[in-house]
């Protein structure tokens, strides 16, 4: 099996290569590809995004129009602080109220998840920048109870991201139930067994320079003792 950086590079070149993604590059980034708004306009056909009242999603272009039509169509929206630098890591818009337009809002930088993702397979495995965040943002939002384990997990992503591997998966990876590209809904580890969720988080994976480097995290191990 691949480790995650060679996935990363040759996923991150091949998008290059092919002009599917905006900007001179997309390496140590989550790819901004075109066709996203087409992606996201199928996501908001899933039951799930229907039923869900609130929507917690990434902060990068990518997941943009997604955030755009969560806004547009009522619905709270949840974004992480980019690499959690504020204590309070979670911000709320909320489309009822008259200073949030949705289009700015949802480039500014619950029920249903977002997740970025450099590649992902059908086993609903991702694999994202390698920065470690939307991992712990997952934990923390598991260990404050804004998601939970029957919360679906999806990702936005184009067609060449969706590799036919096996992936590294480890104990705080998310794991996704639905990837959507702009041309498929593709329901992950269809007929098998769902894989294990972080729920919460995973102390011992965590250096002491990242700890310091998120203050809700420092905090919460002050607390601890």
């Amino acid at each position: 099996m691949r480790d995650k950086w060679a996935i990363r590079e040759d996923v991150w070149t091949a998008l290059e290569t092919a002009r599917v993604v905006r900007g001179k590059s997309v390496h140590d980034k989550i790819p901004h590809f075109i066709g996203c708004g087409v992606a996201a306009s199928l996501a908001t056909e899933l039951p799930e995004w229907e039923a869900a009242r609130a929507i917690k999603s990434n902060p990068d272009q990518a997941q943009r129009p997604l955030r755009q039509l969560a806004l547009e169509q009522g619905k709270l929206l949840y974004m992480a602080v980019p690499r959690l630098r504020d204590e309070r890591v979670f911000i709320e818009l909320d489309p009822t109220r008259p200073e949030v337009e949705p289009a700015k809002a949802a480039t500014i930088s619950g029920a249903f998840q977002v997740g970025r993702s450099v590649a992902v397979n059908r086993q609903g495995v991702r694999v994202g920048k390698g920065g470690g965040y939307a991992d712990l943002e997952y934990g923390l939002a598991a260990a404050a109870g804004v998601v939970h384990p029957d919360t679906p997990v999806i990702s936005t992503v184009h067609a060449m991201q969706v590799l036919d591997e096996d992936l590294p998966y480890t104990q705080h990876d998310v794991p996704l139930a639905v990837v959507i590209t702009p041309d498929a809904i593709i329901r992950c580890n269809a007929g098998g067994a769902a894989l294990p969720r972080p729920t919460g988080i995973y102390w011992d994976d965590l250096d002491e320079r990242k700890i310091r480097s998120i203050p809700l995290l420092a905090r919460l191990r002050a607390e601890m003792g």
